[in-house]
């Protein structure tokens, strides 16, 4: 380590600024609570930034009079302290290096703050928070550390008066042009990090997860910029993974991640972005306002990235990020936590978002993104998998709600999607269909939905090079979602790409072992591959997984079939034949069992009951169903159903 560089006034790097003459370290400006000791070190390591510091050197500058013992046991407890402020990882770090055996390095740029005597940094050339509000800040920011569990939870709160008009604070405009002397990288992909809810109290979670969404979808409507969707980034809140990590597994050129501090009707927003090669901060800003203005803000930090990032953004789009809503408060609260729930893709979380999204319209009549809401609710609520309403019950409501969506707000690309689900899956339009699905990705290129129900509509018609296609841009947008990972590989196989479906089920599975549904379509397509012991297996897993999946039950009797156990396939025609009623048709698994069975007559029988209970065209589509393709009635009922006359056949 060479000679003391006597860095003074105000460091800063990351998010962070110390201050060596208050000794004080902030985060956003936020006061994080370091001890004396801790803190001494700290400082050592940014006065030497990229230096190996050793523990002697530590020892003798910041443990004089201790023994060896009593300094070994305080310098790892002492740089545990200082990860656990920083929220860096010994493992993966961004900040604090252990050089083994020697002592530590810090990895990040130090910059020492200009204008202010001593080198330190006067305020920014912008707004900034009034006195009282700073003061209250400060108190609050000097109460105890939270225990480590709780260490990104911050107990702290604003008063603000409630006469106060919003305000723009720059809170770190010092990071702004960090690559000014040979500017900023063209950035054509990045990720929205989980925004952390500074509340002490989980159950604001709904708050932040709601901003991190809203912002996911201002972004994403730059056509020219890949933004990758909730399901996908969701998967990193709580990961202890450096950001270089986080970038490759997603494959982005950039991050954002920030903050979001809810008190009372004021939001405070704080976002930077992050280079994904370098891990260096490129820009970093905070905004505060009413709850009222909250997507205002968003807007202001969408349009603030889009120029960081030298992307071509196109003038409808720019106008589009510049088209401010004012939302009712409380139907926006009740909103947010609807989409919390809907996210969570379960039947009691269908329930809830159903309620709070009827509250949401209730409290704001003229919500149009509570309509769509409740549209993408009754939708995934009639569909198979969480069967919560008939179809015959979700679809028509599903459809009112999206049309009302659209009569309050045209540009709502999410509505014109949730439109043509149900004119795709219920009413059977597929001209119309498509043209709100081309819609709805015209106004948000970056939803991942849209290009993912998209694609099952262009395989309805036929299309399977474009179907797929369109699914991989699903895919690419949002790569961690098994869902889609998943129907991806049922879209090869449709496409008799059975090799190429097999390896897609294969990495859905290594995503998660449990996901019953990859499991049931790589069983599918060992059927048709003839590898009829693996396929048994496979759906057996799937069965299992799904607690008795009719379609998964439906696919195991074929393979049960195809393996010559006609015994066992017939019993569980029996167990489905039984649970089949009004409320839970299995009209269309029924009618697979017994057309690998051999028996027509009673599988088109099933299958007409299916047409009258208004099934999802897409079941036509099965392999199940080949056996049946060549009958005229099954040509019939596709003619029926508006489908192309050689559904399913390649």
């Amino acid at each position: 380590m060479q000679e003391d560089h006597q860095l003074r006034g105000l460091l800063r790097f990351g998010v962070f600024e110390l201050n060596l003459s208050a000794g004080e370290l902030r985060k956003h400006g936020v006061r994080v609570q370091l001890q004396a000791q801790p803190f001494q070190v700290l400082v050592m390591l940014l006065q030497h930034q990229g230096e190996v510091v050793t523990r002697e050197e530590i020892q003798k500058k910041v443990w004089q009079g201790d023994t060896f013992v009593d300094f070994d046991h305080g310098l790892n407890k002492a740089i545990n302290k200082i990860r656990e402020a920083l929220g860096d990882s010994a493992q993966n770090p961004r900040f604090v290096e252990t050089v083994a055996r020697r002592g530590y390095r810090f990895l990040a740029e130090v910059r020492v703050a200009e204008g202010t005597p001593d080198g330190s940094a006067g305020p920014a050339a912008t707004a900034k928070p009034s006195p009282e509000t700073g003061k209250q800040l400060d108190d609050l920011a000097r109460k105890p550390a939270l225990p480590k569990h709780q260490r990104r939870l911050i107990s702290w709160k604003i008063l603000i008066p409630a006469a106060a008009v919003v305000v723009l604070i720059a809170s770190v405009a010092g990071l702004k042009f960090l690559f000014s002397n040979r500017g900023s990288p063209v950035i054509h992909s990045l990720a929205v990090l989980p925004l952390e809810s500074l509340s002490i109290d989980a159950s604001q979670d709904y708050f932040a997860d709601g901003m991190t969404d809203e912002l996911i979808s201002d972004l994403g409507q730059i056509s020219a910029l890949r933004v990758i969707s909730r399901t996908s980034v969701m998967g990193y809140k709580h990961a202890h993974k450096s950001l270089p990590q986080i970038a490759r597994e997603l494959k982005v050129d950039a991050v954002v991640e920030g903050t979001v501090l809810r008190s009372g009707d004021r939001v405070r927003i704080t976002a930077q972005l992050i280079d994904a090669s370098s891990d260096k901060h490129l820009w970093s800003e905070s905004y505060e306002g009413e709850l009222r203005d909250t997507l205002g803000l968003q807007n202001q930090v969408a349009r603030a990235i889009a120029d960081q990032i030298r992307i071509k953004v196109k003038p409808q789009e720019k106008a589009e990020l510049k088209n401010a809503k004012v939302v009712h408060p409380e139907a926006y609260e009740s909103y947010l936590k609807g989409r919390y729930f809907w996210n969570k893709r379960t039947m009691e979380g269908l329930k809830v978002a159903l309620a709070y999204f009827n509250q949401a319209i209730e409290e704001d009549p003229k919500y149009a993104e509570a309509y769509s809401g409740l549209a993408d609710t009754y939708a995934l609520s009639g569909d198979w998998q969480y069967s919560v309403m008939t179809p015959k019950e979700a679809f028509p409501k599903a459809k009112a709600a999206a049309i009302k969506a659209l009569e309050l707000d045209s540009s709502l690309g999410e509505a014109h999607n949730s439109l043509a689900f149900c004119l795709d899956g219920f009413d059977w339009n597929f001209e119309s269909a498509g043209k709100e699905f081309q819609r709805a990705i015209e106004l948000n290129p970056g939803y991942a939905s849209a290009h993912h129900w998209y694609a099952w509509h262009l395989s309805l018609l036929g299309q399977h090079e474009a179907a797929i296609e369109e699914m991989r841009k699903a895919e690419s947008l949002d790569p961690l979602s098994l869902i889609i990972n998943t129907d991806l590989a049922e879209l090869l196989a449709l496409a008799h790409s059975y090799d190429e479906s097999i390896r897609q089920s294969r990495k859905a599975i290594e995503m998660d072992p449990n996901f019953a549904a990859a499991h049931n379509q790589l069983g599918q397509a060992y059927i048709e591959k003839h590898m009829n012991g693996e396929a048994v297996a496979e759906l057996q897993e799937a069965v299992l997984l799904s607690a008795g999946s009719p379609t998964c039950t439906a696919n195991l009797a074929r393979a049960y079939v195809a393996s010559g156990k006609r015994v066992e396939a017939v019993k569980l025609l029996g167990e489905l034949t039984r649970r089949s009623n009004p409320s839970h048709s299995l009209s269309a698994d029924i009618a697979m069992i017994h057309a690998s069975l051999g028996e027509t007559d009673r599988a088109m029988s099933w299958l007409e009951k299916g047409y009258a209970e208004r099934f999802n065209p897409g079941v036509l589509q099965r392999a199940g169903f080949d056996p049946l393709r060549s009958d005229p009635r099954f040509e019939e009922l596709v003619r029926r159903v508006g489908l192309p006359h050689r559904i399913g056949a390649f």
